[in-house]
């Protein structure tokens, strides 16, 4: 299979006549709803300005909200909805995008579900989102897993380096692709260009999960995107901080070797999993994120001033920490993004998860993520907040920890996977049953158990669950503000496995 090894590529979507100034698929959304329709047809509402709907959230809601197929806008030759999409590709520099409606969800599963044309195995980091375990579900294939690193101190998982990668695939047969997360939920940028080298060396495309990037590449105080960075599939999250509507995302494919193989199959597996009644609202705000993202640079400047000064604030003040400068250590985070703000608040004398509940009851502000250890505060490209109130209500916080309390918890030692024996797929679709814990170890895994922090899955459909790993999920889940994602139970008292299983000696060499 070809190779690419070329340096980072860059794109100039504000280039005089790129017509990114336009919102195309918005701007005859908008148009359509002016007209006077009598509208019997779905929705059920009919844009009717007494229904409850236009009462509660106001009659342009309501109006706006147009089904599929309608001429003028998404039917026909050269349709404002093929524009829209034209200038997003032209925007992230794609050679095709698509505009998804079940979040960034549906385009991890769209990437493993195309990925069996390439080979039969997935070289995967092993802290992707569960929605690529569940593109594993759907497609059948094997996967290896890579390992990220681990702060022990903050209990979050960062990324892989390119030699992690390197190992993995040596050890591969039939590798399809490399599948990677980048940033992470605390702002770790990987070396995605080295990472893209490696897996080209080897003949495979790179997958990016850039879920929490949508905004990489739009204003030299952001890192560069993972397209530009030699990924070529890519799957942007663009309401997270691309500020379109919550379940709005994109799908980017790059141009290069794979793209001609890549291309068709992504399109029809996008039908596969697309509605065909998509949201005019949710399509619609994925055009005017990427104008605003594009043309307003001076908005996303005060993003970053607003994102610095609680930063710098915060260090001067002493009390909290600040994540991110604690980065240089792990050496597979190359940058961190400027609008994520992860604070130690355990460092000032309040747990994470407390901290984030006194902020939100208290001083009715909202963060994004609470961990033991910390907060994750973050601001959306173009979003410019009240940072004093941030601020004052942070280091208002109560220290209600003492003594013994306020000490840091033991480095955090995460239990090794047992063998997979089934593939993702065949596991979840077999026969189960439940049975308690002490009786489901050496059986299979029928459940994904992921214990936060960090969040790394530590069981997967097909592995074989040992008794390092139940020991762990439930010591996760029994500790203050613990929870395991998958659990039938919290105190994880009862798995899933799969039925007729008889149990696996994890002491036998071939189980190693």
């Amino acid at each position: 299979m070809n190779t690419r090894t070329t340096p980072p590529r860059t794109h100039s979507p504000t280039d005089p006549g790129s017509g990114q100034l336009s919102a195309p698929y918005a701007e005859a959304v908008l148009a359509h709803a002016g007209r006077d329709w009598l509208r019997l047809n779905v929705p059920g509402h009919a844009a009717a300005a007494g229904s409850d709907l236009a009462g509660f959230f106001g009659s342009r809601i309501t109006a706006l909200d147009f089904p599929p197929l309608l001429d003028g806008i998404d039917l026909g030759p050269d349709t404002p909805l093929d524009r829209a999409l034209a200038l997003a590709a032209e925007a992230w520099g794609a050679r095709r995008t698509w505009f998804l409606t079940n979040g960034a969800s549906q385009g991890n599963q769209i990437a493993s579900m195309v990925a069996p044309s390439l080979g039969r195995t997935l070289v995967v980091q092993r802290s992707v989102h569960s929605s690529v375990i569940d593109g594993l579900v759907l497609s059948g294939m094997d996967a290896v897993f890579v390992q990220p690193s681990v702060d022990p101190e903050q209990g979050i998982a960062h990324g892989v380096t390119a030699g992690d990668v390197a190992a993995a695939l040596e050890r591969t047969p039939d590798v399809a692709a490399v599948y990677i997360v980048s940033p992470s939920y605390f702002g770790a940028v990987a070396d995605v260009h080295a990472i893209a080298e490696t897996a080209h060396a080897a003949g495979v495309p790179l997958i990016v999960d850039e879920a929490w990037g949508s905004h990489f590449g739009f204003h030299p105080a952001l890192p560069a995107s993972a397209l530009s960075s030699g990924a070529d599939m890519v799957t942007s999250s663009t309401h997270k901080l691309g500020g379109s509507l919550t379940q709005s995302a994109m799908l980017h494919v790059a141009e290069g070797p794979f793209a001609d193989r890549l291309e068709p199959l992504v399109d029809r597996a996008f039908r596969l999993v697309q509605s065909t009644s998509a949201s005019a609202l949710l399509t619609a705000s994925l055009d005017l994120a990427r104008r605003s993202l594009v043309v307003d640079a001076d908005a996303t400047s005060g993003s970053v001033e607003a994102a610095d000064r609680v930063r710098n604030v915060v260090r001067a003040l002493g009390r909290f920490g600040v994540v991110s400068d604690g980065f240089h250590a792990f050496p597979d985070i190359v940058r961190a993004d400027p609008l994520r703000i992860a604070l130690d608040t355990r460092a000032g004398g309040i747990a994470g998860h407390e901290a984030r509940r006194r902020l939100f009851r208290d001083h009715q502000i909202m963060v994004e993520v609470a961990t033991d250890a910390a907060i994750v505060a973050v601001i959306g490209a173009g979003f410019v907040p009240d940072t004093d109130r941030f601020l004052e209500a942070l280091h208002t916080l109560p220290s209600p920890l003492t003594g013994s309390e306020t000490e840091r918890s033991a480095v955090l030692q995460l239990p090794a996977p047992g063998p997979a024996k089934l593939t993702a797929r065949e596991a979840f679709l077999s026969p189960t049953r439940v049975l308690p814990a002490e009786q489901a170890v050496g059986r299979i895994s029928a459940d994904t158990l992921a214990a936060y922090p960090p969040g790394i899955p530590n069981v997967l459909p097909g592995e074989v669950i040992t008794a390092e790993v139940v020991r762990f999920l439930q010591q996760t889940a029994t500790a203050p503000n613990g929870h395991v994602r998958g659990a039938l139970d919290l105190g994880v008292t009862r798995l899933r496995v799969v039925d007729g299983d008889t149990g696996h000696d994890l002491s036998r060499p071939e189980a190693d």
